[in-house]
């Protein structure tokens, strides 16, 4: 492999890492968050490069586009993982067996960290804090589209890592190459484990390709359930907030599930989706509840752009929900479309009982959402969407490590095998069993 020297330098460079104090690392990413804000410039004058080359409809344009304040909240979620305690050497389990062996398991870190990820240059920095803080070498992957910035801060940490005599190895971003991702997949015994960040397609071709371990972080299909009796003013507040903060992320609200008996309200929950120029996709019911209320250059039958996107080869079984047991073929839907823009879909319900059914066999198992002031309704939702993070009258917008007062992500685990949700400090470490005896030995 023509990377395989590459590999070989971040695996020796990640046991020098178990030398330093969780102080020295606090104090170095302190450094790197420092070295963010002075390099600004430089920092957006590389992004500007990438965003140049790529068409500002393009729903990844948001998500590659770095500002000055972007840059700063990336150095204070830099500064609050290193505020954060360390996860390396809690004991997490501590017993003495009768035949008097002490036993201690302590979490300690997978070694090293493989990030395949597109276009989100906030990613380099975001992993190499987790991974640094958290005692992980990471080997970065980024997209072409992003090249240009990832560059520029792989560049950035090394000066710093550099200042204060530590190995750069421990942090390398790969070619942006497809070859380069084929290599990094069949690194077995270097990389000790691998997490895809993008789309549905990325993310599949990972978990089918590698022979490394996996996590998936999923795409997200999210829905928002309005109950019969969910709050309106509320329920506004919610579904734009949950779909309009910022469209080009996995938690943003891509379907409006709505009680039947709530249609008259449906005008009034979209006011700020009209606001915010959202194109909705209505079916029957909620087209009819909607039409000479929202503007008509934003509302569309949900079967006609069903059938527009099907023609234009824009459903695909990329689309297809990661829980549901139905066919490719059957799974080409606009209900479980992502849509990372300035669109969603709306469909009527007669029930929580359909609600849960739709979203059980279109959600993507990431973050789901009802607005409701009946308790009952509230715990039978939580109780059944089997999702990662499951809300009761708020919006999925708050699915993120930092919201969750974890530091910055690496990623959105939608998998049941270890980590879900939110992926920070500690579901980035591992463990291993301490025992100490004295002589001990079995019959």
């Amino acid at each position: 492999m023509e990377l395989k020297e590459t590999f070989q330098k971040v695996k020796a460079a990640s046991k020098t890492l178990g030398l330093l104090s969780d102080e020295q690392r606090n104090e170095i990413l302190q450094a790197v968050a420092d070295a963010i804000i002075a390099e600004t410039p430089a920092l957006l004058a590389a992004n500007a490069e990438d965003l140049a080359k790529m068409d500002k409809a393009n729903p990844l344009y948001d998500r590659l586009q770095l500002t000055e304040q972007r840059l700063v909240d990336i150095a204070s979620d830099m500064r609050h993982v290193s505020t954060l305690p360390s996860p390396l050497g809690r004991v997490l389990k501590d017993k003495t067996l009768e035949n008097g062996l002490h036993l201690q398991r302590v979490a300690v870190p997978f070694g090293v960290i493989g990030m395949i990820y597109e276009a989100r240059p906030n990613v380099t920095f975001d992993v190499f804090s987790l991974c640094f803080k958290s005692g992980n070498a990471c080997v970065l992957k980024g997209g072409k589209d992003a090249n240009n910035s990832n560059t520029a801060s792989i560049e950035l940490i090394h000066k710093v890592l550099i200042k204060y005599g530590i190995n750069p190895d421990v942090a390398t971003l790969l070619p942006a190459t497809h070859e380069a991702t084929g290599e990094m997949l069949n690194a077995v015994g270097y990389i000790d484990l691998c997490i895809p960040r993008g789309g549905k397609k990325l993310i599949n071709f990972v978990r089918d390709t590698a022979k490394v371990p996996v996590i998936e972080t999923g795409a997200g299909v999210v829905h928002c359930y309005f109950d019969k009796d969910g709050d309106l003013e509320m329920g506004k507040r919610i579904i734009t907030n949950a779909k309009c903060r910022r469209v080009s992320v996995c938690n943003a609200l891509d379907c409006l599930l709505i009680h039947e008996s709530r249609l008259s309200n449906l005008p009034a929950l979209c006011e700020g989706l009209a606001e915010k120029q959202t194109k909705i996709h209505a079916d029957s019911k909620a087209y009819e509840a909607l039409k000479g209320h929202y503007p008509d250059t934003l509302l569309y039958k949900a079967e006609e752009s069903e059938a527009k996107m099907k023609e234009a080869g824009l459903l695909t079984a990329d689309c297809k929900s990661a829980g549901s047991t139905e066919t490719d073929a059957n799974m080409k839907s606009i209900w479980n479309t992502e849509w990372l823009s300035m669109q969603m879909g709306i469909k009527t319900v007669a029930s929580e009982d359909e609600a849960l059914e739709h979203i059980a066999t279109y959600g993507s198992g990431h973050s789901e959402s009802i607005v409701s002031n009946d308790e009952a309704a509230q715990k039978k939702f939580q109780a059944l969407v089997d999702a990662a993070c499951v809300y009761v009258n708020a919006p999925t917008s708050f699915t993120d490590g930092a919201q969750f007062g974890l530091g910055a992500e690496i990623g959105i685990s939608t998998q049941k095998l270890g980590a879900r949700g939110p992926m920070a400090l500690e579901e980035i470490t591992t463990y291993k069993w301490l025992i100490t005896g004295n002589g001990q030995t079995r019959k």
